[in-house]
């Protein structure tokens, strides 16, 4: 689980352009979204689910649950794991 979590961020700061970022910088458990977290808006949250589709295979059938899904790196990584 924990090399997901590694692969996850590394996509993301990849993904998102986040180059002032290091993996190191990001907790599993910091808020993606939000000025408590990494500061995420709602156009990185499609880019999250394009990456999610595009590496692993997973549709979000119900975008609503995105919210609940993209909380922190732990929670990305645990819907990965339950469907894929």
């Amino acid at each position: 689980m924990s090399e997901l979590r590694e692969k996850l961020k590394a996509q993301l700061i990849e993904q998102l352009n986040l180059e002032d970022i290091e993996i190191s910088d990001i907790a599993d458990d910091d808020a993606l979204f939000g000025d408590d977290g990494l500061g995420l808006d709602s156009i990185d949250a499609l880019e999250i689910i394009v990456l999610l589709e595009k590496e692993y295979g997973i549709k979000l059938a119900d975008p609503k649950k995105g919210k609940d899904i993209m909380t922190s790196v732990n929670t990305l990584a645990a819907y990965i794991e339950s469907n894929q």
